[in-house]
């Protein structure tokens, strides 16, 4: 048990997070922002909430508040872990600090590398489904998923300084997009609302049916914690990590609202809810022929947006993990220009072309997988949560750039949300059985991992925390 000492005031830790530790400063407010809100509106995000809007109608609207509540609340605990702890490893260094190397590698892995595996891939797999379907032949089947994600690694090994122009471009038109598709649905710009469809008198906004879509509706706000692994190559990283974070999540809230409520204006909800590819039905339905083209924009930068993002934000954790121990050691290498961590990139672009391969004939299977990883990502942010009041309890007097307003009611809260949505992650319960074995067999498998690495390679116990002053000497 290491010495709760303090470790200094927040002008000190100001001053440590403003370091260099290999990498180059080069992120402002705008690139990180654009991190935050570029993974988690992807094109399965926009898939999955336009089914559970048919789902549940009107009242997706309550999952869609509870999410973004619980979204807020790892966004606090991220924030107050990733400015104590400024280092790339992100969630893997700060879980080594509080509860061991064992769940560190697992919340890593199973939350990060495994989901975003994938998540990526299913992402990669929808792009492709979604130009075939808009403009059939022109393209050779799995051409535009594989080659964008040969073109965003070749990027993304250039360094950081072209990933944050080419990430604040691609969320600005993914975003605008979207709100420019509800906002003309919502108000019957282009064309008038389906006169067939009743929202108002089948609603039951705190029905059962409508409670359990919380899980699913989580999954349109993960992600926006990527922004910490990047730390280390933000300017002014304790205003700028909090802040893209907390404004990211709201822009999401109010653009997935508004791209709902338009969608069931239009289309009637169990068409919605059937469907593999509502936002295609949904763009149509608007504007006509000339919503595919507007769908074709929204879907190729949603998908390179969040492929950018993951290819940028992984290898550091990897690299972070290296540095700790708990991957292998050529994660940590750099290039020499631009401090990017080349091999973890690669390593990543790798495993993401795998399932492409695996589940490139069966589009419907992406929504599974989808609410499968976003399992094993709940149970990242339950453990990001305990890692806060273990570290809060452990060293009450380090320097906290940034603390937790209301600790701990957020964290508990946020614990207590996350179990709830795991349990009703299944939107049915026919399908219950294909997603809790979908996640149990990856988290079955990286503990088996996790084990045997702290174990026989690293040679330590696996609950045993490292010293958080050692970890912040770190270079």
């Amino acid at each position: 048990m290491s010495n709760p000492t303090t470790y200094g005031n927040a002008d000190q830790a100001k001053t440590d997070t403003s370091k260099s530790t290999g990498f180059n400063k080069i992120l402002g407010l705008g690139s990180l922002l654009a991190v935050a809100i570029g993974l988690v509106v992807s094109q399965g995000v926009m898939v999955l909430m336009l089914q559970g809007a048919g789902i549940a109608g009107l009242g997706f609207i309550i999952p869609l508040a509870i999410a973004y509540l619980l979204a807020i609340t790892y966004v606090m605990s991220f924030s107050e872990l990733s400015l104590m702890i400024p280092r790339a490893g992100s969630l893997s260094t700060y879980t080594e600090a509080a509860i061991g190397h064992f769940p560190a590698i697992l919340a890593v892995f199973s939350g990060y590398v495994v989901v975003a595996m994938f998540a990526l891939s299913a992402e990669l797999l929808l792009v492709d489904f979604i130009i075939e379907k808009i403009y059939p032949g022109i393209f050779p089947q799995y051409t535009v998923g594989f080659g964008l994600l040969a073109i965003f690694t070749f990027l993304n090994l250039m360094g950081l300084d072209v990933f944050a122009k080419l990430q604040t471009t691609l969320a600005f038109i993914m975003v605008v997009v979207l709100l420019v598709l509800g906002l003309s649905a919502v108000t019957e710009i282009s064309a008038p609302h389906n006169q067939t469809i009743d929202l108002v008198t089948n609603w039951n906004p705190l029905g059962a049916e409508v409670l359990t879509l919380a899980a699913l509706a989580v999954w349109g706000f993960v992600g926006a914690e990527f922004v910490c692994p990047l730390v280390e190559e933000s300017k002014d990283a304790n205003r700028n990590i909090p802040r893209s974070m907390m404004i990211g999540v709201t822009i999401i809230f109010i653009t997935i609202t508004l791209y709902c409520l338009g969608a069931l204006l239009y289309i009637p909800a169990d068409d919605l809810a059937n469907s593999s590819l509502p936002h295609y039905d949904f763009a149509k339905a608007v504007f006509g022929d000339i919503g595919l083209m507007f769908l074709a924009i929204a879907a190729i930068t949603a998908t390179c947006s969040t492929v950018n993002t993951s290819l940028a934000a992984i290898p550091r954790m990897l690299y972070g993990m290296a540095k700790n121990g708990q991957a292998f050691p050529q994660f940590k290498t750099l290039t020499k220009e631009k401090k990017t961590p080349w091999v973890a990139i690669v390593f990543v672009a790798f495993i993401t072309g795998i399932p492409m391969l695996l589940l490139r004939d069966q589009p419907d299977s992406i929504g599974l997988l989808l609410i499968s990883a976003a399992i094993a990502w709940l149970l990242a942010y339950i453990i990001t949560h305990i890692n806060v009041l273990v570290l809060r309890k452990r060293y009450p007097s380090i320097a906290r750039p940034y603390k937790t307003p209301f600790y701990p009611i957020p964290q508990i809260v946020g614990i207590m949300g996350m179990l709830y949505a795991i349990y009703y992650a299944s939107p049915a319960p026919e399908l219950s059985a294909q997603i809790f074995g979908a996640a149990g067999v990856v988290l079955g498998l990286v503990t088996v991992i996790g084990v045997l690495w702290v174990k026989l390679v690293m040679g330590k116990p696996l609950f045993k925390a490292t010293d958080i002053d050692e970890i912040l000497k770190q270079k």
